[in-house]
């Protein structure tokens, strides 16, 4: 009769342990993993404002997926045109906008010669958008934007560098924030330079890249023709592409240097809908390929794939904690099950104190790229609360939701929250 009590409370102390020391052990490993890629790879290019190895020049089709993007297009396609590049194109695609974008297109193909547009009737989704500027582009490497974002004009040079290499089929960039008026626009600005980047730098030296970032990617023609292209109904294509092509033994890298301005939402309601997409594409993605890791000649993707899940147990663990201690509120659990509180006590000192150091080294390795960065140093503090608690309840979400999609769906896409926009200096 005791063996029952005592087998749930050790589960129930390995799963507190879990969902306490889980983040602070990755935290860990994506700090070693960026000091190894910083020494490796970015030490010796921090400081000069061009590649030294920039020119490597291929003629670029940069390629720009647009719906109902009519009040910022022009913006776009100006900065794209102040291109540190000697040659090079630009193709939009209007993807069935309901708004003027079509109209400001063709107005700006009108006054520069650079410019094609390809207007799709109906509502077609990023993938094939993307699809069809890549057969219609004249060059073999292509840079994907999208549609609000802006430039920065020496990103084409070093993201061709890597293109040396036969082996490359695609270079991600570094994204950074454009509007920092509200907590949580700031908390983004920290977290891209503290999870996002500081997540693909470490992922680049062990491993494989999770995924490239969809707000700017360049990639070899040929490597998309191997592997199909984008996939019409994933709902986070990036993610897929980087699957496809790292699995058919492609290399994908990450360059720092290759910075795009982006705006994210600044409500509640828009960040939900944006993570939640994520965390479905993500649960997409690795339902997919899920038998492909049972080769050996995808072990190299081994270690991404067991974070996937990890990330996903996680989650779930936290939710049931959660709800073991509401229960336990109204209902007596003890001695069975014992949750004291699903805030950790010195547990959470540590992973607190492991948080602001992984934040001050991902805005060290980045304050050569934002000097703004050191701004956003204490807001971040509230990260975890925000960012983990939405990253939980939208991964619990997400993996149902995905399981009852059907897999032929198509995967179209809404005009985002594109927050409160704020004047932009590129060079600050």
């Amino acid at each position: 009769m005791h063996s029952v009590p005592t087998f749930l409370d050790h589960a129930t102390r390995l799963l507190l342990d879990f969902v306490f020391y889980y983040p602070l052990f990755m935290a860990y490993v994506w700090m070693i993993g960026a000091l190894n890629y910083y020494f490796r790879f970015e030490r010796t290019t921090r400081s000069l404002a061009l590649p030294p190895d920039g020119d490597f020049t291929p003629p670029v089709s940069v390629i720009i997926p647009m719906r109902n993007e009519s009040a910022g297009a022009a913006e776009t396609i100006g900065q794209l045109l102040k291109m540190d590049y000697p040659d090079f194109e630009i193709i939009a695609v209007n993807d069935g906008s309901t708004d003027d974008t079509g109209k400001v297109l063709d107005a700006e193909a009108r006054l520069h010669g650079r410019l094609r547009v390809v207007h799709l009737a109906e509502n077609q989704g990023k993938a094939i958008a993307l699809e069809t500027a890549a057969l219609v582009a004249r060059h073999e490497f292509l840079i994907c934007i999208d549609g609000d974002a802006l430039l920065d004009v020496t990103a084409p040079r070093w993201m061709m560098r890597h293109f040396r290499s036969p082996r490359v089929a695609a270079v991600t960039g570094n994204p950074r924030i454009r509007n920092r008026s509200t907590l949580l626009g700031k908390i983004q600005v920290g977290e891209f330079s503290a999870i996002v980047g500081l997540i693909k730098r470490a992922q680049r030296t062990y491993g494989r890249l999770f995924t490239v970032s969809g707000v700017l990617a360049a990639f070899r023609k040929t490597a998309l023709y191997d592997v199909g292209y984008w996939s019409s109904n994933m709902l986070t294509e990036d993610i897929d592409v980087t699957w496809k092509m790292e699995i058919n033994h492609w290399d994908v890298r990450y360059e720092p240097h290759a910075m795009i301005w982006i705006l994210m939402p600044e409500t509640f309601g828009g960040l939900w809908r944006q993570r939640l997409r994520w965390a479905m594409g993500g649960v997409q993605v690795v339902l997919k390929y899920t038998r492909d890791m049972n080769r050996w000649r995808s072990r190299r993707m081994w270690g991404i794939f067991a974070e996937f899940l990890l990330s996903i147990g996680w989650a779930y663990s936290i939710v049931i904690v959660v709800a073991l201690w509401l229960l336990g509120c109204i209902v007596p659990l003890r001695p069975f099950i014992h949750v004291a509180s699903p805030i950790p006590g010195w547990a959470g000192v540590v992973i607190g104190t492991t948080c602001l150091l992984q934040i001050g080294l991902s805005l060290i390795l980045d304050r050569h790229y934002d000097q703004r960065l050191g701004r956003t140093y204490f807001w971040m503090i509230w990260y975890p609360l925000v960012y983990w608690c939405i990253s939980a309840l939208t991964t619990v979400v997400a993996v149902p939701r995905i399981l009852a999609r059907k897999r032929s769906a198509r995967a179209i896409w809404v005009s985002p929250d594109r927050g409160i926009k704020q004047p932009r200096d590129l060079q600050a």
